[in-house]
């Protein structure tokens, strides 16, 4: 039985907990101005890893603007023993380090590994694998970068054989046409990426039921990632992470 990993996403936007429909930064739901209470929820209701992402530093306007939301999260979260994948705005040496200095278990580097190729050697030499995971977010197949704003002429298959290659395990990879809609993961193109690199694949963008959870889990993927499926009250977080540990 391979491991699988449920992670409830947070992302922060002005100190806010939203959700983007399609990373379309006007198109945001806000749901909460206490980022460490929903923390706090998911943690008594059995996660294990939270995902946290600071969509202000994705898209470049304020990558500090959402740093005292993590650390009330970390507050919780560290004590809890729960882990922390933490992205958005991770772009060189000293922002990476910060995070890790704040607790996070490991970082999502996205953008970066198109505009900074030395870096990622520089963190996996310093940190390791289990510490750094690339996330790749893509529309019809094509790498999007700065928060999914940025087009790239890069094959998102293409890039994943890469990072592979400079030594990462681990990827997060979504399907921005999918993403905040709730109608269902792209399955088969995560499989796919799963296939062609060899790695260990974290699915996300488009989780809208139990259902779909399950999916992935059979899928043999790695993990996946669950965002306004549960600020919607489409899934119960009992039934999130009692699913988790059947």
């Amino acid at each position: 039985m391979h491991s699988f990993t449920i992670f409830p996403a947070i992302d922060l936007r002005s100190g806010e907990v939203v959700r983007l429909s399609e990373g379309d930064p006007n198109r945001q739901t806000a749901y909460s101005a206490d980022p460490a209470e929903t923390a706090r929820q998911f943690i008594a209701a059995g996660a294990q890893w939270l995902h946290v992402i600071n969509l202000d530093g994705a898209f470049g306007d304020g990558e500090t603007k959402n740093l005292d939301a993590v650390a009330a999260i970390m507050k919780v979260a560290v004590p809890a023993g729960i882990k922390v994948q933490f992205g958005g705005g991770l772009r060189d040496l000293e922002t990476i380090e910060s995070a890790f200095n704040m607790g996070v278990t490991r970082v999502v580097i996205g953008t970066a590994i198109v505009e900074a190729p030395g870096l990622l050697e520089e963190v996996l030499t310093r940190w390791g694998a289990e510490r750094i995971v690339a996330g790749l977010d893509a529309r019809d197949g094509w790498l999007r970068i700065h928060g999914w704003q940025g087009e790239t002429r890069l094959n998102v298959g293409d890039v994943a054989i890469t990072v592979r290659e400079r030594g990462i395990t681990t990827l997060v990879f979504t399907d921005i046409a999918r993403d905040g809609l709730q109608k269902g993961l792209n399955l088969e193109s995560t499989k796919d990426i799963a296939r062609v690199s060899g790695l260990k694949v974290i699915a996300s963008g488009g989780v809208g039921s139990m259902a779909d959870i399950q999916a992935v889990k059979e899928s043999g993927l790695a993990g996946v990632i669950v965002g306004r499926a549960i600020y919607e009250n489409s899934i119960s977080l009992s039934d999130l992470f009692q699913k988790a540990h059947d």
